[in-house]
């Protein structure tokens, strides 16, 4: 079983309610070290045939095969829980593996309520941990059985003189609920900082004394720039140690913290792109036994947890993509007067939108494949790959243009991708054949809109149309719609490419050249695949139409017997010439 690494928080909570026919039910945020009895007694009621259902508390985005991705409230079947990180589950006809840390869990069917409900909060800190983490339920008679460190509970309450967390109240205090969300940010702050500091040190460091068995390439895929994230996030967590507030965690104010350093996290941007090939990658070694004793020789001399290195590799993914949950979960405790709330407003928009960033340049990834097989498609290529430089095709259309050297309208198809507009013309009879014509390089031009009416430019009239002005020359490019609709739909098209250049330049995306590699070897095996399909579709078709055509010549020209030993032995001739192409 493929293990990898959960979520860095440390919560151990645990809450009880009655269901319908007297028997507890209880649920259970799950995480890494979690009791092992739970764990016991949910596989217990899997195998026995009962239902566990898990509800999700946080997002769950998935970046690895095989891993289930969910919704905050989503309800996920559980079908094994044998291990503490991660379960094995299902919603609707999809299975994966997912987080336990991400899910709260009850068994099923529900059982009717006859006594008090309990809960504890959900956000629970870490000195509460040895407490709740020894609450059991009674599955037989339907009574809580607490065990050591529950003798505090009163009438549905922990006490508060010893610092726990009271039962029996679903509205906490709101100054305590948003002292535990902070307490649980800087919890888990510190536990992702130990992971960095174990990826950089206990298997990076390593592997770099190891010139036999890694080379610079190898290295620069499978670990991505997790050194430039562990220096980031250092500086982070020291700024938030200096805003946290230890005796009154309530007051402490850390959105600021996220202000000051939201341009940092588009770091994330660059590793969340290459874990998929660093995946790969670590998957080709694995297969040699030698990298699988070095990379566990690492984890030993470092101390580490017992989880795979695929699975430490994924804490940054997991990690970016938690802080709006934690940010949103903080600003609902935070009351409007507080002096953290429009910080905490603004840091919860701004990691909103790190985040849906992140998911658009890996979709965008996911479609270099398409964009390669597309220029495979188009005859006549010239020049650089369209990958050099682009990685989104934004707009395509048919436009007239005119050149200015030349002076005439031409009827071009256009392919507006990031950075450049790619020119082709269709064949004039299969028009689903494209030439390569040219291209237009987007980053030394500006877009112009062009009156309705005479162009001084051109010297002609023109309707729905729009330039293309080099920014160094004279150079100007007119393009003429058919309808304003078609017009303004390319007019914004422009503008979204400019904004998407920008975005790129300032979180530095770009395509690997591992990735372009990737790309290019699935083209050659379709290209391969297609030009194999077409020469059998050519060579049967040849040998028809030519047995038909022997067959009818002999029919008007030789006797009957004759003809049937010519069509007899034409037939044959042809049938080994498809056997020797084919």
């Amino acid at each position: 079983m493929d293990l990898r690494l959960g979520p860095g928080s440390q919560r151990t909570t645990l809450s009880h309610r009655r269901g319908e026919k007297g028997s507890a039910r209880w649920s259970r945020a799950g995480t890494p070290g979690a009791p092992s009895r739970l764990r016991v007694e949910m596989n217990d009621l899997i195998s026995g045939g009962s239902i566990v259902n898990a509800e999700a508390v946080w997002d769950h985005v998935t970046m690895a095969d095989r891993e289930l991705a969910f919704k905050a409230g989503d309800v996920i079947k559980v079908l094994d829980a044998s291990n503490k990180d991660w379960w094995w589950g299902q919603i609707d006809e999809e299975e994966g593996w997912f987080p336990a840390s991400f899910v709260r869990v009850e068994p099923h069917p529900p059982q009717p309520q006859t006594k008090q409900v309990f809960y504890i909060n959900p956000i629970a800190t870490p000195r509460f941990q040895n407490t709740t983490s020894k609450l059991w339920v009674n599955q037989e008679d339907g009574g809580a059985e607490p065990a050591e460190g529950t003798s505090e509970v009163q009438n549905g309450h922990l006490d508060p003189t010893n610092d726990c967390l009271c039962l029996g109240s679903p509205l906490q205090n709101r100054d305590q609920m948003r002292a535990n969300v902070i307490n649980e940010i800087m919890s888990t702050e510190r536990h992702y900082i130990k992971h960095l500091k174990d990826i950089c040190e206990g298997y990076l460091r390593q592997c770099r004394k190891r010139v036999d068995m890694f080379n610079d390439d190898q290295l620069k895929v499978i670990f991505g720039n997790i050194e430039d994230i562990y220096r980031f996030q250092m500086g982070f967590v020291r700024d938030l140690e200096k805003q946290y507030n230890t005796e009154e965690p309530h007051l402490s104010e850390i959105g600021p913290c996220f202000l000051e350093h939201q341009d940092g996290f588009w770091i994330y941007s660059e590793y969340c792109n290459n874990h998929l090939d660093a995946c790969m990658e670590l998957s080709k070694l694995m297969r040699d036994g030698r990298y699988q004793h070095f990379f566990e020789a690492c984890r030993l001399l470092q101390q580490m947890i017992d989880i795979a290195i695929d699975g430490f590799l994924l804490t940054p993914v997991q990690k970016i993509c938690k802080y709006p949950l934690q940010l949103a979960e903080l600003l609902k405790y935070t009351a409007q007067e507080h002096s953290d709330y429009r910080y905490v407003a603004a840091a919860l928009a701004v990691m909103r939108n790190v985040t849906q960033q992140i998911n658009e340049r890996k979709r965008r990834l996911e479609n270099i494949d398409k964009i390669a097989q597309w220029q495979a498609s188009v005859l006549d290529w010239e020049g650089d790959d369209i990958l050099d430089r682009s990685s989104e095709l934004i707009y395509t259309g048919e436009l007239s243009w005119i050149y200015q050297p030349y002076g005439r309208s031409q009827q071009r198809v256009f392919f507006l991708f990031d950075h450049q507009l790619v020119l082709c013309k269709k064949d004039l009879i299969r028009r689903d054949i494209l030439y390569y014509k040219g291209r237009i390089d987007m980053d030394r031009y500006e877009v112009r809109d062009a009156i309705d009416g005479r162009d001084d430019d051109f010297n002609v009239s023109v309707k729905n149309a729009f330039k293309l002005c080099n920014k160094d020359s004279e150079e100007i490019h007119i393009f003429l719609a058919k309808k304003p609709e078609e017009k303004i739909r390319w007019l914004r098209a422009f503008h979204e490419e400019r904004k998407m250049v920008q975005e790129d330049e300032k979180i530095g995306f770009e395509i690997s050249e591992y990735q372009k590699r990737q790309a290019a070897m699935t083209v050659r095996k379709v290209t391969k695949q297609k030009g194999e399909a077409t020469r059998r579709y050519q060579v049967i078709s040849l040998f028809f139409s030519s047995l038909v055509c022997s067959v009818f010549s002999s029919l008007f020209t030789l006797p009957l017997t004759c003809s049937l030993f010519f069509t007899f032995y034409t037939f044959f001739k042809h049938a080994y010439f498809v056997y020797e192409w084919i």
